[in-house]
């Protein structure tokens, strides 16, 4: 794992990938609300499992203390709260088989378990959307939870993200 970032360099790296993609039915605003969404996603999962918190505590906490909010600082670009919801309430739902998809994925001999919790989170958030917001193209997806990982950890592990949400995609996705 490197050094961890300043949020307001993880947000300016996301910001620069997201102008590579973009989902076309959203406005930019939009976009980048998403993208903060998806980074406080993976934030509140990690709180969760570190601290043993409930779902609705932590949506709560993040709703009324976190967003639009400073922090480090910087203001905290707007989020799409209820972006942010829904994949918390979803992967603390359906944990069990996001769990079972992402496992399907990793080398035999490895267990999530095993995984970095941020890396843990990163791969929950990412499956989950992928098996249950199939309006999202896949692309779109992977590359946000991949830009995510590029925030927190080196090549390697994005390399790993990228790898394991693919086969989820293909798993969930099938044609």
């Amino acid at each position: 794992m490197t050094e961890p970032a300043s949020l307001k360099s993880v947000l300016e790296q996301l910001a620069e990938a997201e102008k590579q993609r973009a989902e076309p039915q959203l406005t930019s605003r939009q976009r980048r609300a998403r993208t903060v969404a998806r980074l406080a996603a993976v934030q509140a999962l990690y709180q969760m499992e570190l601290a043993g918190e409930g779902v609705e505590t932590v949506i709560t906490e993040f709703s009324n203390h976190r967003f639009d909010a400073d922090i480090e600082g910087q203001p905290l670009a707007e989020a799409d709260e209820g972006w942010f919801a829904d994949i918390v309430r979803g992967v603390v739902g359906g944990q069990r088989d996001i769990d079972g998809a992402i496992k399907a994925r990793l080398a035999s001999n490895w267990r999530l378990e095993r995984l970095d919790s941020t890396l843990r989170a990163l791969l929950r958030a990412g499956a989950w959307e992928l098996r249950e917001r199939k309006d999202v193209p896949r692309e779109i997806v992977i590359d946000e939870y991949v830009e995510l990982a590029k925030a927190f950890f080196d090549d390697a592990e994005a390399k790993f993200v990228n790898a394991a949400l693919d086969g989820v995609a293909r798993d969930a996705r099938a044609s």
